[in-house]
């Protein structure tokens, strides 16, 4: 018997540096969602295609849910993770193998008004030296809430993706695919391009530049042979500006070999990439400037 065909829309929920893009990731099977060890990696809201012979499941990533946010951008990523919690088929919790805090109680809190089905990812399971470690953090967890299924899992070693997979299919409805086999997100070229760059920078700058950088694509010029990008990287302060670029411009350097070569990967051609630095004072603290920059409620 032919099973049914399901699709729907799952997010991937949990506080900042949990794994969440590393899982969209491997669960697509390609490179979409930008990674780094530093929290707040992800700034928007990522649409993810998996298509299979018998569902298309439909991820959404998100910023992590965090604790604070006075600045702007910090309360436009709590928004972006928060507005999306309503409007799912199923939630993927996404939490740290016995590293349960106070943020991932944040993150709880907002799931106690969903209707919809919430798994419990435990990820990181691969740095455990003993898996019967996980067994007392497993009861704890299992008080904390009605989940609909927990499954410890490593995103970065692709342990038990299959079995989460499948387990999320359980709760997707009854559909017809909403989107072609082929399409992986609904993100713009010009998008996927600017984030590249941008996790570039965060993985080459470590803790020397605070949050304060963004990328703008100016030019994407798309041809048969050859891609043309012209990108802007904006920073705070000239101080910024300085350690972006860095001594002689060996820094901008770096940045634009390694994520050239992620772009000629991604986009199957020869990519030219150029890039400028701007100082834009005071840009993450404005609304009206994270408007301009693409920081808008996209789902």
């Amino acid at each position: 018997m032919t099973k049914q065909y399901r699709c729907g829309y799952i997010a991937l929920l949990g506080r900042p540096n949990v794994g969440k893009s590393t899982l969209l990731n491997h669960l697509i099977g390609q490179k979409l969602s930008i990674t780094s060890r530093k929290p707040q990696t992800t700034r928007h809201q990522i649409l993810g295609i998996k298509t299979t012979d018998d569902a298309q499941y439909i991820f959404v990533d998100t910023p992590g849910l965090h604790k604070g946010g006075r600045q702007a951008l910090h309360r436009y990523l709590n928004r972006a993770a928060q507005s999306i919690i309503q409007d799912m088929n199923v939630i993927i919790f996404v939490v740290e193998a016995k590293q349960w805090n106070e943020e991932d109680d944040i993150v709880l809190s907002h799931l106690q008004h969903s209707d919809c089905p919430v798994i419990l990812a435990i990820n990181k399971i691969d740095l455990l030296k003993d898996k019967e470690e996980l067994l007392p953090f497993l009861e704890e967890v299992s008080v904390k809430y009605k989940f609909s299924g927990i499954m410890p899992i490593s995103a970065n070693k692709n342990i038990q993706l299959t079995e989460l997979l499948e387990k999320i299919r359980e709760f997707l409805p009854e559909s017809e695919a909403f989107y072609p086999d082929d399409q992986i997100t609904t993100r713009s070229s010009r998008f996927i391009a600017a984030e590249m760059i941008r996790e570039k920078i965060v993985r080459s700058l470590g803790d020397e530049l605070p949050y304060a950088t963004t990328v703008e694509i100016e030019k994407f010029d798309d041809t048969p042979k050859i891609l043309n990008i012209h990108a802007l990287i904006t920073v705070e302060r000239d101080n910024q500006k300085a350690i972006v670029i860095g001594k002689g411009g060996e820094r901008i350097k770096k940045i634009g070999m390694q994520a050239r070569k992620e772009l000629q990967n991604f986009f199957g051609k020869k990519v030219n990439l150029k890039t400028w630095v701007k100082v834009r004072q005071g840009w993450s603290d404005d609304e009206r400037a994270l408007q301009q920059l693409g920081y808008i409620d996209e789902f």
